[in-house]
């Protein structure tokens, strides 16, 4: 299965990202977005799968600080 998933940072501090992957993302595991790293606190289904497509939408927390350029 490919997911799609979106993910969008509680707080607004960080602009989130689109990724796809192989492994479903699940509430309590860590992603990282570029150099931070976020804890998933909620994953929701966007629409039924299609083949072996599903498309997801992630909220995450920041669990270290966002770095600024």
């Amino acid at each position: 299965m490919i997911y799609k998933v979106s993910y969008v940072v509680l707080g607004g501090g960080h602009p989130g990202s689109i990724k796809t992957q192989t492994d479903q993302p699940r509430v309590g595991d860590r992603v990282r977005l570029g150099p931070n790293e976020f804890e998933i606190v909620e994953v929701q289904r966007m629409m039924p799968e299609r083949d072996d497509l599903q498309f997801l939408h992630a909220t995450v927390k920041p669990l270290t600080q966002p770095e600024t350029s």
